[in-house]
């Protein structure tokens, strides 16, 4: 605990700040969906994935529905390290399924608003670290956080193996990313920043990296705050040969999750390897390069008022690659930006469920260090009222959003 406690110290005034904007969001919904005559609890843990999630734990897989134009839509789709979770919290207390995957959730989010500070702080000093965490907080689709949804526990794992990337814990990352791998098919993102962390590591690029991202952030305060803490890490790393094993075995492990499990669904559905991909199917998902989203978008200019619609998604389209493009521009470590680069190519280019993007994009945490830089550098009482507008606007919308279409 001791270990634990000057980081946590570090950490606290972004948890705290984390912990309000959820709070309020929570109450918000609350209070619209009473008005409305609808649980906010029932919202939360039981309608749209969520559900799923829980049938899982109390089924196991297996359950399908067959719809009648022939889709069939297999909890297969679904991997399963939330759902052993709620089962596991069943097992050992008074919880029901879907409270367990509430509580997961929220303890999850919280673990994740923590790594995604530890990995702001590594790269850019404290307080771009607490503003990059309420910036996640306050996204528009924010309370999807503290939904019994696998975004929060696969945000933490996501941000806590790149942090271990980040400061040569290799076998923690490949341990985290094994685990990332077994809660959401874009855990290969995960899987892709320890491997070219491993890759840089055996070849040398990743000290010549390292030095370059030095150099960039070094003209800021914030980076400055930074290198002690950067120096840490680095002096309290193994010795040369451990680390090599440790980061073969890292290497080794990271993939075993997602591809453990994919190949598990290949057996068991007795269509091979590639079987995972027939169950995605059925639920009309796949990856085709951005096509139907493109006509998807397309077919919002048929008319005056949906065309207002197509201009805001290709206005956010083209923020979320301008943000890709300034973290590059500003030096981001390659681990993050392949892990970004994957998780924005999944949730762009998956040819289904248009309306599910903004919650796909949620763990792409690093497209918000160039705008937790710009955050940090106002005056804190600037920064405290844009960042308690936006959560109030944040917390309308999800109780909105929620109470409207809501997810999946």
């Amino acid at each position: 605990m001791t270990d634990l406690a000057a980081p946590l110290r570090r950490a606290a005034p972004a948890l705290l700040g984390y912990a309000a904007v959820r709070t309020l969001g929570l109450v918000v919904l609350a209070v619209w969906s009473a008005a409305r005559g609808k649980s906010a609890y029932t919202l939360l843990t039981a309608r749209w994935d969520a559900l799923w999630y829980t049938r899982v734990a109390d089924l196991g897989y297996g359950y399908e529905v067959r719809l009648p134009n022939g889709d069939v839509h297999s909890n297969l789709a679904f991997f399963p390290l939330l759902p052993w979770l709620e089962r596991a919290l069943h097992a050992v207390s008074p919880l029901s399924y879907a409270d367990g995957g509430f509580v997961v959730s929220l303890l999850a989010s919280l673990a994740a608003a923590w790594g995604i500070f530890a990995v702001a702080e590594h790269v850019y000093g404290r307080r771009a670290g607490v503003c990059a965490v309420l910036l996640w907080a306050v996204l528009p689709v924010g309370i999807v956080q503290s939904m019994a949804y696998s975004e929060s526990l696969f945000t933490a794992l996501a941000a806590w193996s790149l942090y271990a990337v980040l400061t040569g814990r290799r076998l923690t990352a490949g341990t985290l990313a094994l685990l990332a791998g077994l809660t959401r098919p874009v855990g290969l993102a995960v899987v892709a920043a320890v491997w070219v962390a491993g890759i840089a590591s055996f070849t040398g690029f990743g000290s010549r990296a390292d030095s370059r991202a030095e150099r960039s952030t070094a003209v800021t305060p914030a980076a400055a705050a930074a290198v002690p803490s950067f120096v840490r890490d680095r002096s309290a790393a193994p010795a040369p040969g451990a680390r090599d094993w440790r980061c073969a075995l890292g290497m080794l492990i990271a993939p075993l999750g997602a591809a453990g499990y994919v190949l598990w669904v290949g057996h068991r559905t007795g269509k091979g390897p590639l079987g995972y991909l027939d169950v995605q199917a059925g639920w009309r998902n796949g990856f085709d390069g951005g096509a139907a989203f493109a006509r998807f978008v397309g077919e919002k200019f048929t008319s005056f008022p949906s065309a207002l619609a197509g201009v805001g998604l290709i206005v956010g389209v083209g923020l979320v690659l301008w943000l890709y493009v300034v973290g590059v521009r500003q030096g981001q470590p390659l681990p993050l930006l392949v892990y970004t680069g994957v998780v924005t190519a999944l949730a762009l280019c998956a040819s289904s469920y248009f309306g599910s993007k903004p919650r796909l994009l949620m763990p792409a945490f690093p497209l918000l260090f160039p705008l937790a830089l710009a955050l940090a550098r106002l005056r804190t009482s600037r920064s405290a009222w844009v960042t308690g507008g936006v959560a109030v606007a944040s917390a309308v919308y999800g109780a909105f959003w929620l109470n409207g279409s809501g997810p999946p």
